[in-house]
């Protein structure tokens, strides 16, 4: 009688509604992986083969230890901007520590430091830090700033403003980050306890960022740097909280500081080809 083989326990993945987790579960189901997909509605959950939608929240610590039973690598997408997103974060990771999840991947951001510029960048070090001490098999992938979401600071005028200065910002593309993470989840056993910055090929200047959106779309865009009570006060009329003001300003001034400077070999190393420039993004060579 043959002994029958156990069926490989699912890969649990958050944020699939969304820009970054979408792309991971579809790498996915391109490569015949089971899934089980963590969403706050179900009505948005992809359809894809082989996943099993979800509902479970970040703050809701008990569904999510029922949604991560019997997964093996669970993908961690960093929740959401909110005042307490730590407190969230250390929620969901306590709970795959009780439903014994093997591995956690978590999506943390260049430069995080407990006084990093960028005021998110200090939620991402304290989330590493509960990750470390959980006990977890993990990996970080600490991101750039993402190289598609470069086109959306330019304002209806055409203008980049911030207080970036001459500073640069080595942005990283959401397909390489996505084609990253999949590796990773797929074989999580050879990268446990690493972290790997993942960057653009080069860093740019926003002015340069601008000169490259002009080439691309036919439309003149320039960048206009600020100081940064001028970022203040023409972020002001947007009525969002005082935190997340200072969350978006900080931005630019973490660029301006050199803390998105660097450039990684990360993403050609681990999968093998180069890491997508910001000018094949806007053609579209992704």
């Amino acid at each position: 009688m043959t002994a029958r083989t156990a069926a490989p326990r699912p890969i649990a993945v958050t944020g699939a509604t969304g820009q970054l987790g979408g792309r991971v579960a579809r790498r996915l189901t391109e490569a015949g992986v089971p899934q089980r997909l963590l969403v706050r509605d179900l009505a948005r959950a992809p359809q894809l083969a082989g996943a099993t939608a979800v509902r479970a929240s970040y703050d809701d610590g008990e569904a999510v230890r029922r949604a991560l039973d019997g997964t093996g690598s669970v993908l961690m997408v960093s929740a959401a901007e909110h005042p307490d997103r730590v407190a969230q974060h250390r929620s969901f990771v306590d709970a795959a520590a009780a439903a014994g999840v093997a591995h956690l991947v978590y999506t943390s951001f260049a430069g995080a430091a407990p006084d990093a510029t960028f005021t998110h960048g200090r939620d991402h070090w304290h989330t590493e830090q509960h990750i470390r001490a959980s006990g977890l098999d993990f990996t970080v992938l600490r991101d750039n700033l993402y190289a598609d979401f470069l086109p959306a600071l330019v304002g209806a005028d055409g203008v980049i403003r911030g207080p970036a200065g001459d500073g640069r910002v080595a942005a990283v593309a959401r397909d390489d980050v996505a084609e990253v993470a999949a590796l990773v989840l797929r074989d999580p056993g050879a990268h446990a306890g690493r972290s790997y910055d993942l960057t653009g090929p080069r860093a740019l200047t926003l002015t340069e960022v601008a000169a490259l959106i002009s080439a691309a779309t036919g439309r003149a865009v320039r960048y206009h740097p600020e100081t940064v009570p001028e970022a203040f006060a023409s972020r002001a009329s947007h009525g969002a909280p005082d935190w997340l003001v200072t969350a978006w300003v900080s931005t630019y001034t973490a660029i301006a500081a050199g803390e998105m400077a660097e450039v990684s070999p990360a993403v050609p190393e681990l999968t093998g080809h180069p890491a997508t420039s910001l000018e094949q993004l806007l053609r579209g060579r992704t």
